[in-house]
């Protein structure tokens, strides 16, 4: 028995933000001193380590769980599944929902729940509930799924990520340039095939050293009276911790799986910063004891930016309706899922289609 994607779908927000849109911004330093670089020099040095030129924010009438309910619906008519048979509805997510020019998180009731709610399933054996897990929480979302499924307890699930971080970054800060909002989700049935599916995964979380690389914090900019905290990372560090570990984490579940590394034809990694995303792709093939193949891990990360859950799920559902230019994932496929953030936790999935 195993797990299979038979369903995908997704939300690409209408709002683009360029490079160019954030020349007027007041940039300053982790030590709330300004920044001497100009504003020109700050975006062209981060659009040479990220790859990012645009970034999607999501319309302000729309929330996060708005944007997973339409692409859940996604998912759900591209399975054919009929939603009264879903056994649970999972839904990865940071910070709730979280409205325009506001920075409060609200997750009660649960975004799945709501979910749920928007799609109208009235089975209350339909189980909905969040997992929060970093960027990592969509492939977590998948793995959490699939021991459900082996265990006998479900037979179709629907795992959605959504984040909105547009709206809990500092305009004070280069590292806002990063985020950006997005959604994804997919359907994960029981099949009876045993030689598709999802066939082998590693999850670990590093906690001791780590666990505060991401965080909440204050603005870099000091302003009088005002509280408000805003997501924060320590760059260097998560590059060097990714770098040293997700490799391993790969190796771990291809290892798992009794494939040969030659045939790995895609490898979907969580799209977080461009250089630090090849650099863990070659160190992966550096364990491997072989070379990096030609066009083996399709980007989006250069006009969608980083949208922690949603940037797997995202580029999966592209890839898959074509919508990628240069990638295919076609039947008899075999493909890698990868991430890693905040806790600091990493996982990734071997899976043939």
């Amino acid at each position: 028995m195993r797990s299979i994607i038979t369903g995908t779908g997704s939300y690409i927000p209408k709002i683009i933000k360029k490079n160019s849109d954030f020349l007027n911004e007041e940039f300053y330093s982790e030590k709330k001193e300004t920044i001497p670089s100009s504003n020109e020099i700050i975006i062209e040095k981060f659009r040479a380590i990220t790859g990012i030129e645009e970034r999607r924010y999501l319309e302000p009438e729309l929330n996060n769980s708005n944007m997973g309910a339409i692409a859940a619906q996604k998912a759900i008519d591209d399975a054919k599944v009929n939603p009264e048979e879903i056994d649970q509805i999972i839904y990865a997510h940071n910070y709730g929902d979280i409205r325009h020019n506001d920075t409060q998180s609200d997750c009660l009731p649960s975004l799945a729940a709501r979910v749920k709610h928007f799609l109208k399933i009235k089975n209350p054996d339909c189980v909905a509930y969040d997992i929060i897990y970093g960027c990592p929480g969509w492939v977590q979302g998948v793995i959490q799924a699939d021991n459900y499924i082996q265990a006998g307890i479900a037979k179709k699930c629907l795992i959605i990520a959504g984040e909105t971080l547009s709206r809990v970054v500092d305009p004070h800060d280069r590292d806002s340039m990063i985020y950006a909002d997005g959604a994804g989700a997919c359907i994960l049935e029981k099949s009876e095939n045993n030689t598709k599916g999802i066939i082998s995964f590693a999850s670990q979380s590093f906690t001791f050293d780590e666990a505060n690389y991401l965080f909440f914090g204050e603005s870099n900019k000091t302003i009088p009276n005002i509280n408000t905290r805003y997501i924060k990372m320590y760059g260097r560090k998560i590059y060097e911790f990714a770098l040293n570990n997700v490799p391993n984490a790969m190796k771990q579940a291809l290892d798992k799986s009794g494939i040969p590394i030659d045939q790995i034809n895609k490898i979907l990694i969580h799209q977080a910063n461009e250089k630090m995303d090849e650099a863990i792709i070659k160190r992966f093939y550096r364990l491997c004891k072989t070379n990096v193949p030609k066009d083996i891990m399709p980007m989006s990360i250069k006009n969608l930016g980083n949208s922690s859950v949603a940037t797997v799920p995202t580029l999966l559902d592209l890839i898959l309706k074509n919508n990628l230019e240069g990638h295919q994932i076609n039947e008899g496929d075999t493909i890698i899922l990868a991430s890693v953030g905040a806790g600091m936790h990493i996982n990734a999935i071997v899976y043939q289609y």
